[in-house]
């Protein structure tokens, strides 16, 4: 049995291809570790142990109510003053980058025998007199770039949110 002819510019496509996937799987890990430090947030905001805290993050079921019940409790448990504010920015900060996190993993993603990857977004928007969806953009160099600066905003945030954990006290272990 003799291999199959080459496909042209497959070599090219796979690597282009593996660049995607790695910048997802790092989106992923990095998002995962950002977000379980909303756990200690939880802990120090409602001088809960840590057990409770994991039990209420993980009764949230979606980041969007895990960050707004964060910003609920340091609102209602926190003087106005620089640690309330600290901790707002950082939340907002989070809240912001799930867009880049939503887009990447609630897609379809479209491969063409070309190599160039696409993702079409799944979610509907409803205007006046119509509905648009399936929103498509291709994944290009400018848009690894976009997505390199996202992945290193979400690593700064990952390091502010530790800085501030510890500058207030909040439970670490």
């Amino acid at each position: 049995m003799t291999a199959p002819p080459p496909i042209p510019g497959a070599a090219a496509a796979e690597t282009d291809l593996d660049a995607v996937l790695l910048r997802v799987g790092r989106l992923n890990y990095a998002w995962s570790n950002t977000e379980s430090l909303l756990i200690h947030m939880l802990a120090g905001l409602t001088g809960m142990d840590k057990g409770a805290a994991v039990v209420v993050f993980l009764s949230v079921s979606s980041t969007r109510g895990r960050i707004e019940m964060v910003e609920r409790l340091a609102k209602l448990r926190r003087p106005a003053g620089e640690e309330q504010r600290e901790l707002l920015e950082l939340t907002a900060r989070f809240a912001r980058l799930s867009a880049v996190r939503h887009r990447y993993n609630h897609s379809i993603w479209s491969f063409q025998e070309d190599g160039s990857v696409s993702t079409i977004l799944m979610r509907i928007a409803d205007r006046r007199d119509r509905i648009h969806m399936g929103r498509k953009q291709a994944l290009g160099n400018d848009e690894m770039l976009r997505l390199d600066r996202d992945l290193e905003m979400l690593s700064q945030l990952n390091r502010n949110i530790w800085r501030f954990l510890l500058k207030h006290g909040y439970p670490v272990d």
